[in-house]
């Protein structure tokens, strides 16, 4: 279970207990605070705090002090403008901290996203619990023949079952050895920053992960995208919903131009003129690599 009995009471006591408050409050994402949303086997997402709303983003693009007569369709469509144009910055006003429980080799991939203030789980002042990612029978998958860094066909039978084994009693082991280092009542032990080296990447970490909605906004274009590690992905695609619920027209806007759009490059745009010109385009042709023009074709067809 992603939270203890004593975690869920503090959320339950948190939540309980609201204050008045004059600043801008989303009823959306109001619903989702301390609320822990379980992703993978023992992993989560919660949000903590937020700040703004889509008035927030609106108000600084016109750097106004109220909401004046515009009406919410005047709002659309200036964040639409806003994120069809790439205008950054008035997205910016609005923040979100969450509290994520994942995998250290998840962690160590979004931490790559270093436009987020971060605080991780110390296992140097703490002892990490004994629990570890183990993948579901239908994410066991084999080496991708033409992606280097993808999935290819789905494990099966005796195979599946041997990696199953193999990461669950090497998970077992390496934290029963952990245990088995640490300093202990009575006895010396190894200092908790050393023990921990000897755990493997996919026992579970924990952070505070603090980032404005611009940002927030690149790291789920790129890892709720289908081509994204599942790992990943699924913690993307929790925060997507809870995204939708807090900044709706923001979100909506996202959606559309950035999770559901494509970007071309000048070749591309090229050959989809001389395409509707009536013209035969190969990739020998397009002037695209072998690489570009696969990826062209899976958007556009042959």
């Amino acid at each position: 279970m992603p939270l203890t009995p004593a975690q869920q009471a503090e959320i339950d006591e948190a939540r309980a207990t609201p204050r008045p408050t004059l600043r801008a409050v989303a009823e959306g994402i109001e619903r989702h605070l301390y609320v822990a949303h379980p992703v993978l086997d023992h992993g989560l997402v919660r949000v903590i705090d937020y700040m703004g709303d889509d008035g927030a983003i609106v108000q600084a693009a016109r750097v106004s002090y109220g909401r004046g007569t515009r009406a919410v369709s005047n709002d659309e469509g200036l964040i639409r403008y806003l994120m069809r144009h790439w205008h950054s910055t008035p997205f910016e006003m609005c923040e979100v901290k969450f509290h994520v429980k994942l995998p250290v080799f998840v962690a160590r991939q979004w931490i790559r996203h270093r436009t987020a203030n971060v605080n991780e789980y110390s296992a140097r002042y703490s002892i990490l619990d004994r629990e570890f990612y183990i993948p579901a029978p239908e994410q066991l998958a084999a080496q991708s023949t033409v992606n280097n860094q993808g999935r290819g066909a789905v494990l099966s039978g005796d195979e599946a079952q041997r990696v199953l084994d193999i990461l669950r009693d090497d998970a077992m082991r390496s934290y029963d050895h952990y245990e088995g280092m640490l300093s202990q009542e009575g006895q010396q032990g190894l200092a908790r920053e050393l023990a921990r080296m000897n755990l493997p990447a996919n026992i579970y970490t924990q952070w505070y992960w603090k980032t404005d909605l611009h940002n927030l906004f690149h790291f789920l274009r790129l890892r709720a995208d289908a081509h994204a590690q599942y790992e990943i992905r699924v913690y993307a695609e929790a925060m997507c919903r809870i995204v939708a619920d807090w900044v709706p027209l923001a979100y909506a806007a996202f959606e559309d131009y950035r999770l559901g759009g494509v970007s071309l490059s000048g070749k591309a745009v090229e050959v989809l003129k001389r395409r509707l010109a009536g013209e035969t385009v190969t990739q020998e042709t397009s002037g695209m690599s072998k690489g570009e023009w696969r990826e062209f074709e899976g958007v556009w067809g042959k």
